[in-house]
């Protein structure tokens, strides 16, 4: 049974992130944006002057110290930020991260003249800033982009002091799921079981028990049933401020406005979404219908859909155990990678426990020259290790990529940010995969990879995308909805994804009030993306050994030194056509068929 969520000042200290690494102090961290005051009030001083034309070497100048004025920015904005995400209940919390937003949007607005400054350049000064230093590369890549885009830069300073305001719609869903929302408890056969966000994605979701499995998704349904108007009026908020955004920057199209900055085109887009909804669908339902032969169901409904194949095979794993694990697992990356991730349990990067106001889900937070914060909700499953070997694959790659990219440069495309993350949890699967020769074991493993690895990637996000598109495409044509029709918009991806195999039950319409993906553009995507180009580099790895590791941690370290297509061919996979994908989705197919096998040889 699960326990009841105890309040965030009871938790185990140590299991706990550290954020004293960032600033020793609040005292520290007030001086930090003195300094960053100063030293964007020089930087306004030297270079805001548009009447008078700046040679290359100045804009040089000018990049080196805005290099270090974004490195101070990151690191204020994670100290200030991070706490609200661990009990957004705390008002001490709430508002050092809203104080932090509104002081960063008045640094971000000071510096808006910069890109102005720099989109106003002709072609030549900027390459001739190339020839000089092709770490800018990145960057001035992007400038050149933005040419055209570019608003008048008063107009660009006042859409840089609106950024809390514009983010406001994030805030509202957090503020809704994480604090407002009281799920209670709910019964079944005279026991009652606590209820909240956290506990409902993180633990009854995956309950082996079907009669508490579902009465938790009933109960947990109702609750966001209550929210549903609220909600939808901060999600139509949210893409009526990117369309908006989006044609006064002259795009044709909201879906061009969200994929310029990720540096990829509707074809690569749409292929993505079509091809799973369409083939890779027919393995999920191949797969959720042996679910269902194995544990005995009377049918799969949506709420039984992160069953486990095996439930009573499925092991737990300790904090402690999972740290051995890294160290055994990730072995194959080689030496300087685990040594770049080694002090993540020992200095507290990883923020662990459950607690009463914690957001739900896990994230990795990178700020240049320090090192990454991960957030995760410990329940002992197997299924938290890949989460943490997820987030510590975000981690491994920014600190490869901040150790040799700069600032500027860093960051690699949305397009390929969740490869390096689901590459770690194949390696995970593998390394479980190697430890046994039993039949049960091996199949207990790559049904994990299914449900956990593939399921959360190329269905949960998958449909998010889908549910997604359509959404964009009303607001493109100018319409606009509300809750009802973005259930009913949801329920039907969910129906054509699923066919007959998978009964969507009430309260599955509402998936869509469950992630916060959908306030951060064309994002839920890009999981999909990510895994395809992981998949094909882990498949090269198990077949050429070294060579492909080598091609891989240099993938890692390319932060945004190529756009997506040249990147992903660094790591040996050619995007630029659907064989990636297709040769993902027949993978898939074989474990299936190999999960299928094994349950044969196991009952016989």
């Amino acid at each position: 049974m699960a326990q009841q969520l105890v309040e965030r000042k009871d938790v185990k200290v140590e299991r706990t992130w550290d954020l004293t690494e960032i600033f020793s102090t609040q005292a520290e961290f007030e001086k930090a944006k003195e300094e960053l005051l100063k030293k964007v009030s020089g930087f306004e001083e030297d270079y805001d002057r548009p009447e008078e034309a700046l040679t290359v070497n100045a804009l040089l100048s000018a990049l080196k110290e805005y290099e270090a004025i974004r490195q101070l920015m990151g690191w204020i904005g994670q100290y200030g930020r991070l706490p609200s995400n661990v009990d957004i209940a705390n008002s001490e919390y709430t508002d050092l991260s809203r104080s932090t937003s509104n002081f960063l949007a008045q640094i971000q607005a000071k510096l808006s003249f910069f890109t102005s400054l720099l989109t106003a350049q002709s072609e030549e000064t900027l390459n001739e800033i190339l020839t000089s230093e092709e770490k800018y590369d990145p960057f001035i890549r992007k400038i050149k982009k933005q040419k055209e885009h570019q608003l008048d830069p008063a107009v660009e300073k006042t859409l840089a002091e609106l950024s809390p305001t514009l983010q406001s719609p994030l805030q509202l869903f957090e503020q809704a799921r994480s604090a407002d929302m009281d799920f209670g408890s709910f019964t079944v056969d005279g026991t009652e079981h606590p209820l909240s966000f956290v506990l409902y994605e993180e633990y009854y979701a995956y309950h082996p028990d079907t009669k508490v499995r579902r009465a938790a998704f009933e109960k947990f349904s109702s609750v966001l049933e209550q929210y549903k108007n609220v909600i939808a009026t901060a999600y139509y908020t949210q893409v009526q401020k990117e369309k908006t955004l989006a044609s006064l920057r002259g795009y044709d199209s909201i879906f061009d406005y969200l994929l310029e900055d990720q540096e990829v085109d509707q074809e690569l887009y749409h292929r993505q979404i079509d091809k799973l909804m369409n083939d890779f669908s027919l393995v999920m339902r191949k797969y959720v219908t042996h679910l269902k032969q194995i544990n005995g169901l009377d049918k799969v409904t949506f709420a039984d859909l992160k069953l486990d194949l095996d439930p009573e095979f499925s092991p737990t794993i300790t904090i402690e155990e999972s740290e051995k694990m890294v160290f055994t697992a990730l072995k194959p990356l080689g030496k300087n990678y685990l040594e770049s991730i080694g002090n993540a349990f020992s200095d507290r990067w990883v923020d662990f426990p459950q607690n009463k106001g914690k957001r739900s889900g896990a994230f990795c937070s990178t700020a240049y020259g320090k090192h990454p914060y991960i957030l995760v909700s410990w329940t002992d499953q197997l299924a938290d290790a890949y989460t943490l070997f997820h987030e510590l694959g975000h981690a491994g790659q920014g600190i490869l990529s901040n150790e040799n990219q700069s600032i500027l440069g860093a960051r690699p495309s949305l397009y390929l940010i969740e490869a390096p993350s689901t590459f770690n949890e194949l390696l995970l699967t593998d390394h479980l995969k190697s430890t046994s020769e039993d039949p049960r074991m091996e199949r207990s493993v790559l049904s994990k990879m299914i449900s956990k690895t593939y399921f959360h990637n190329f269905v949960t996000h998958l449909l998010e995308a889908a549910y997604q598109r359509e959404v964009y495409r009303l607001v493109d044509e100018g319409k606009g909805f509300d809750a009802k029709k973005l259930s009913d918009i949801k329920r039907s991806v969910l129906e054509k994804f699923w066919g007959e195999a998978v009964e969507i039950n009430p309260g599955a319409e509402l998936t869509w009030m469950r992630q916060i993906h959908y306030y951060m553009g064309l994002y839920s995507y890009t999981y999909s993306a990510g895994l395809t180009i992981a998949t094909q580099a882990f498949l090269k790895v198990k077949e050429e050994g070294e060579p492909a590791m080598e091609k891989w941690i240099e993938f890692l370290s390319l932060g945004d030194k190529y756009e997506p297509i040249e990147a992903a061919a660094v790591a040996g996979v050619d995007i630029t056509t659907d064989k990636p994908l297709n040769d993902t989705i027949q993978y898939l197919d074989e474990t299936v068929d190999r999960i299928i096998e094994l349950s044969k040889q196991i009952k016989e």
